[in-house]
């Protein structure tokens, strides 16, 4: 009895009844792969979609929740001619080891295999001086074939099993032309070995073995790196959670046990396993994977804290808000894996072009070597040449052209805390001339904060910020933070529409507006200081003060707007605050063009009249009322602290309270589409010099298998610049 598989626990459940896998799959090579698996997977009714990432080699699957099994689809694919199984980072990287030791192995036998068969032909031909003895060279001929048979039906696996899987699928990817080149070779090679003629291209097709695998061994190390430059965050995912339960004692339970509200305990040198809120004690926490910022953070009772990031000094107490999926860590994989999954206009050009490519080059391979017997050489020497044309225009650098630069971006950019959500958001990105900034949450941070904190004494301060604990409301809760956020006050009431007040000491205190506090005189002096604050007054008995509240500028505001200007781009707000806010901002930040009162339509009025003028407008904001100009503008980038809505009408988010993200994201943006470009026009040029180079027979097969090869790297070498530290334009941190 067949043994049944069960893969649910592998199934994400998304919005909408949609359920989706992520799987491994061995044999993905190239462009034609791509699209013999994501059209083969199409044409089942009940896939909704098919995704490929040929720099990961892994295939996204989302279909209609009942609609299929999740062990079909690796049965489909299975029929399509791949292996598959449900990705796992351990397996992944257990994976890639063994491909690269596979192909050392083939390699190896293949240049030893090429060294002695270069050896008997050397001795053929200098034997007696060049006379050679038909007897004696048709011995070195088969000696030669002895070692060249075995060791291509062993070397040349790589190559044979990933053409065959190919053709049993009705399809044709890059490894199919370069199977026919070997077999046809060893094939002639036989026959005219025995037909007693002088030539035999044993050692040809061993070393044209030998420089395909170097060739192919050194893609997989280029893949690997970029693989690992694109940032897997599951080793930052804990497995396990430290619950505690009800009586006081813990439980070591599975993450996927753990469920929001539960209380966790986390350990000094642990990482945090959960999203949740601290109750009890005090820690320093390296928040660099949220905010790109090094220094650890001081933690207390009141504070969030996010999965992954790393306890250092103190055992924390945590309610659990989110557990597992639903994390700010599980939705930066998200991002991530999305941004590499997603396919560009380049990206989709050149998928086309590589597809077109296969039969283009098993047609001119034929036409040349039906061409050349017409000219009257011998078909030998025809389909040497014919051998010649069919390696030489392989397609691999096409391939690889823009795939391996978009891998290299999306993880240069991950460093500086951006993710991109869109295919064409890089290339969209590199476009903009005109960035249109939100004010509020935006150029500012989106929690108010306490603007006048030396100012206050430490007494007042400890006081207020306690009566402050009992409101919700998000300028008493600036207070309270400012403070460290202390046990609310007991007895606390609410006069609604003035404040709160407590008896403390015999004595009640209020905190609220300047009548509810009778602090009207000091509230004209500090609104004087701070006229775009909002501000709370205090009173305890014959002591008073007053509070200003507003919102600060995101750090890095001003490098960030600097940067923009450097790379030549307009900056201009676009806000519905009101208008003494908004000019305070622009003037501390050098914004000349900058409109308040707007509402969200006039927002989109703006952008259709920029657009109307040719602007490439890249819009940043995060509020509910910028939601329709993230979708309108021709670009859009939204922080991780954005409402759910403004980041699904964003292209891009970004993490942390730093603004450099933007300036940063720009400028490898604008790099990596230089670089597909670059890429794009280099492999036009290799197949426009080689091919008609091949066809003219002026290149051995060994030669084409060396420059075929040579291609491939040199477009994943040139990928990689996308990853090159430059200066720092934005002022931004990486993580």
């Amino acid at each position: 009895m067949a043994t049944q598989q069960d893969l649910s626990v592998f199934v994400r459940h998304g919005e909408g009844g949609v359920a989706g896998m992520e799987l491994a799959v061995e044999g993905i090579r190239c462009a034609g792969c791509m699209h013999a698996i994501e059209s083969g997977l199409g044409r089942d009714a009940a896939i909704l979609k098919a995704r490929v990432n040929l720099a990961l080699k892994r295939v996204t699957v989302e279909w209609k929740e009942g609609a299929l099994r999740p062990e079909g689809v690796i049965e489909r694919l299975a029929a399509l001619g791949f292996k598959a199984y449900p990705f796992l980072p351990s397996a992944e990287r257990d994976s890639v080891t063994q491909e690269e030791r596979r192909l050392l192995r083939y390699l190896a036998v293949a240049g030893f295999a090429a060294m002695n068969i270069m050896l008997l032909s050397v001795s053929v031909w200098s034997g007696n001086n060049g006379d050679i003895n038909p007897v004696t060279r048709d011995f070195f001929h088969w000696l030669s074939a002895l070692i060249a048979l075995p060791t291509a039906a062993y070397a040349g696996r790589p190559f044979f099993e990933s053409a065959l899987r190919a053709l049993r699928a009705g399809a044709v990817n890059m490894d199919v032309p370069i199977t026919l080149g070997i077999v046809l070779a060893l094939g002639m090679s036989v026959v005219e070995t025995a037909n007693h003629s002088e030539h035999a291209y044993f050692d040809g097709a061993v070393m044209l073995i030998f420089f395909l695998l170097i060739g192919r061994y050194l893609d997989q190390m280029m893949r690997r790196r970029t693989r690992d430059l694109a940032g897997n965050l599951a080793a930052l995912k804990a497995e396990t959670a430290t619950r505690l339960m009800a009586d006081g004692t813990t439980t070591i339970v599975p993450i996927a046990a753990v469920s929001p509200g539960d209380l966790v305990l986390v350990q000094p040198g642990e990482r945090v396993c959960v999203d949740g809120i601290v109750e009890s004690g005090q820690s320093d926490i390296d928040r660099s994977l949220v905010t790109g910022e090094t220094d650890p953070a001081p933690i207390a009772t009141g504070a969030q804290v996010y999965a992954g990031t790393m306890n250092l000094s103190g055992a924390l107490t945590v309610r659990v808000k989110a557990a597992g999926a639903g994390t700010l860590l599980d939705e930066i994989d998200r991002l991530m894996a999305q941004a590499v999954e997603s396919r560009s206009r380049y990206v989709r050009l050149s998928d086309r072009a590589a597809r077109l490519y296969a039969p283009i080059v098993h047609a001119t391979a034929l036409a040349t070597l039906v061409g050349w017997i017409a000219f009257g050489l011998a078909w030998q020497q025809a389909l040497i040449i014919a051998i010649t044309v069919l390696i030489i225009t392989c397609p691999c650098a096409l391939g690889l052209a823009i795939p391996a630069v978009q891998v290299v971006a999306a993880s240069a950019l991950f460093r500086r805390q951006i993710m991109l959500k869109e295919g064409d958001a890089l290339e969209r990105l590199a476009e903009a001339d005109l960035v249109v900034f939100d004010k509020t949450g935006t150029l500012t941070l989106p929690e108010p904060d306490l603007l006048n904190a030396s100012e206050i004494g430490a007494d007042a301060m400890r006081a207020a910020a306690a009566l402050a604990a009992a409101s919700r409301h998000p300028l008493a809760q600036a207070i309270s933070r400012a403070a460290g956020s202390p046990a609310p006050c007991a007895d606390t009431l609410e006069h609604r529409g003035f404040g709160l007040s407590a008896i403390v000491d015999g004595v009640e205190m209020r905190l609220g507006s300047a009548a509810f506090c009778d602090a009207g005189t000091l509230a004209e002096c500090v609104g004087a200081a701070f006229p775009t604050a909002s501000l709370i007054a205090w009173r305890h008995g014959e002591h008073r003060a007053v509070f200003a509240v507003g919102q600060r500028l995101r750090p890095d505001a001003h490098s960030c707007i600097d940067a923009l200007g450097s790379l030549g781009l307009e900056v201009m707000i676009l806000s519905g605050d009101r208008e003494t806010a908004v000019a305070a901002v622009a003037r501390e930040l050098g914004i000349a063009n900058w409109t308040s009162g707007l509402r969200p339509d006039e927002k989109l009025h703006v952008l259709d009249g920029l657009a109307a003028r040719g602007c490439k407008v890249l819009m940043v904001g995060d509020g509910l009322n910028d939601a329709p100009a993230l979708a309108k503008a021709h670009v859009s980038i939204s922080p991780i602290s954005a409402t759910h809505l403004a980041q699904a009408a964003a292209d891009i988010v970004f993490l942390g309270d730093s603004l450099g993200p933007v300036a940063s994201g720009i400028a490898i943006a604008r790099k990596a589409r230089a670089l597909m470009m670059e890429n794009l026009w280099f492999a036009v040029l290799y197949n426009a010099v080689a091919v008609p180079i091949a066809i003219a027979g002026l290149a051995t097969p060994l030669v084409a298998a060396a420059a075929m090869s040579g291609s491939s790297l040199v477009v994943t070498l040139n990928a990689l610049r996308a990853a090159r530290r430059g200066p720092d334009t934005a002022g931004g941190h990486a993580s």
